[in-house]
Order: structure tokens, then sequence, then C-alpha cells
């Protein structure tokens, strides 16, 4: 059988509001929030693939599937930035012999991890 040769192009989140989620993620990874009307938004991040947020009727139940790890220099002045943009951390920040993260949620509840190398 022939292997399938793909590039990621995108990311796409569901949402309730497209245009503040891409704000909110514009605001982490860089890159500027794009509008294409009430339903599509996206940010295309420096040195990443498009982040593309869609909007849908439904709301956001239980934990994703899927998740981003940020990679940060230091997780405790990375959380208080995400913090001041409109994400919540869930417990506490962890340390172990891989480094140290900490799981946070973007202001619709999505989880992400800020993730500190102990490697640098």
């Amino acid at each position: 059988m022939a292997v399938l040769r793909a590039r990621l192009g995108q990311l796409v989140v569901d949402c309730a509001d497209p245009e503040r989620l891409a704000r909110f993620w514009a605001g982490l990874l860089g890159g500027r929030p794009v509008v294409r009307d009430s339903s599509w938004a996206y940010v295309d991040p420096p040195g990443a693939p498009r982040l593309a947020f869609q909007r849908v009727p439904e709301e956001k139940a239980g934990k994703n599937r899927l998740h981003l790890d940020l990679a940060v220099e230091d997780v405790r002045r990375a959380r208080a930035a995400a913090v001041r943009r409109g994400a919540h951390p869930v417990g506490a920040t962890v340390t172990d012999a891989q480094g140290t993260f900490q799981v946070m949620r973007d202001p619709e509840g999505n989880e992400f991890c800020l993730v500190e190398s102990a490697d640098g």
C-alpha cells in the first residue's frame, strides 16, 4: 500500500467565539488574528501551522482529545501572562525529571500545557 504524504496545514478548534479565541492565541503565540466572518477566524503563528477557530452550536463537553504543548522559557511567567489574557490554570505547576509544566484552559475551556524543558 502506498504511503500518504501529507503536510499539516492547520489545526482547527471548534468554539463559540472564533474572533475571541483568535485574539487570545495570537497574544500567546504571535501572529495577527484574522477574522474571515463570524463563523471563522485564524492566526498564523511564526514557525507553526495555522491555528483556526470555527463556530459550532454545541458547547465543549469533557476533556480535549488533543491539546497543544507550548514550549516556554519560564512556566511561572508564562502562566501569569496567559492568565492576564484570559486563560485559567488547572491544578498546580508540576516539576519532574523532564521539566516543569502547567495545564491551562483557554477562555473557552480548551486545555493546553505550558512546558519548560529540564534540559533548557
